[in-house]
């Protein structure tokens, strides 16, 4: 009994000592978004004397922030539209058809996450320019729609063998097609794990700097994180700027974060092991 206890008592310090260790650099960037320059050369980790509310409006500003955040959620809602649907219905129809050819597909999209992006970032440019998709918001939108499948069709895969077959063949006997089947009887099944892939692609597109830096060649098209990268100079840089910059721009990604993490651990958990 007394081991049980030390060792749970082991694990809660860990694990507090782990949230503290990732806790601080949050901490350490908003306490000196708030500072002066001089102060935050002075001593980085004293706290600020004077709230400086100026950094916020200057980030706001500078980075173009209202333009800037319509990019990044117009790229984020249509990549995770397109992510979802073309993903649903990917995994349904490959986890409900048997046969070699259904799971080589399935094979092929599994094996195509192992890919790093950095080994077809330059063709994927180039294959950009010639579509004429490089440098609209759009045309990125597609391109992570195009990049986010796999992990998405490897998880509705797994979680479409949890729903059982008699749905579809009461809803086929009460003459609905395949498409309505899909869209009126399981697509509403699949929340759980459908929040999951949401938010992970919200949480992967938006915070995204090399994928956009590629294809967007216009500063008016630029997503916050690019907007917030201008803000480095080759010779200059206003630190205090720069992190009330980066506060503004990570303030969506942690709510969201916040509000849904049980949905993302749950849907992962479930979608993985049902696979």
């Amino acid at each position: 009994m007394r081991l049980k206890k030390a060792n749970s008592l082991l694990i809660t310090l860990l694990l507090c000592a782990g949230a503290i260790v990732s806790f601080f650099p949050i901490y350490m960037a908003v306490i000196n978004s708030f500072k002066t320059q001089g102060e935050m050369f002075a001593s980085f980790t004293a706290l600020p004397t004077k709230l400086h509310f100026e950094n916020y409006s200057q980030a706001f500003i500078q980075t173009h922030l209202l333009n800037s955040a319509l990019n990044s959620t117009i790229i984020s809602f249509v990549g995770i539209g397109g992510i979802v649907i073309c993903s649903a219905l990917a995994g349904y129809k490959l986890s409900r058809t048997r046969g070699k050819m259904s799971s080589a597909i399935f094979f092929l999209f599994v094996a195509s996450m192992l890919v790093p992006f950095h080994s077809i970032m330059i063709p994927l440019t180039r294959m950009a320019k010639d579509l004429s998709v490089q440098g609209s918001t759009y045309g990125l939108a597609l391109i992570y729609i195009g990049l986010g499948v796999n992990m998405a069709i490897f998880l509705y895969h797994g979680f479409v063998k949890s729903i059982p077959r008699e749905l579809e063949e009461s809803a086929q006997m009460d003459g609905c097609n395949e498409f309505q089947t899909f869209f009126r009887i399981i697509f509403p099944l699949l929340l759980p794990i459908t929040v999951t892939i949401a938010i992970l692609d919200f949480l992967w597109i938006w915070n995204d700097f090399l994928l956009p830096l590629l294809m967007l060649t216009d500063v008016n098209h630029y997503t916050l994180i690019l907007s917030t990268n201008m803000l480095f100079g080759e010779y200059n840089k206003d630190w205090s700027l720069i992190l009330a910059a980066l506060v503004l721009t990570s303030i969506p990604v942690i709510l969201i974060y916040a509000f849904f993490q049980k949905f993302i651990m749950e849907g992962i958990a479930e979608g993985a092991v049902k696979g």
